[in-house]
């Protein structure tokens, strides 16, 4: 249980920080990336921003609890479903993500 529930709870915390992105509230993205978003695109670029969170936070939790399955159950069959959803969750959050600071803030830099 000790390794299930530390993704568990950063995925938790990375759920509702999505959330709160998505309502508007970008206080969590870096200071260069708020500063650089007009205010008519706070909004679209929160959502965006606070989806890729959201799918990079549930993916954690998904994998958290598949592998407490695994632990529980001996049957490392959920391990390996686990790890493909965490891969698959983390690398279509973060392209969310960088799509949206390149589209709203004309560049990474």
């Amino acid at each position: 249980m000790g390794t299930a529930i530390g993704p568990v709870i950063i995925g938790m915390i990375l759920s509702i920080l999505g959330l709160s992105n998505m309502k508007g509230n970008i206080s969590s993205v870096h200071w260069y990336h708020r500063k650089r978003v007009t205010e008519e695109n706070r909004l679209p670029f929160g959502r965006m921003i606070g989806l890729g969170t959201v799918i990079c936070g549930f993916s954690l939790v998904i994998f958290g609890c598949l592998s407490f399955a695994a632990e529980k159950t001996q049957i490392d069959i959920f391990i390996i479903i686990g790890s493909v959803i965490l891969v698959v969750g983390l690398v279509t959050g973060l392209a969310m993500s960088l799509y949206a600071i390149i589209k709203y803030n004309k560049g990474v830099f």
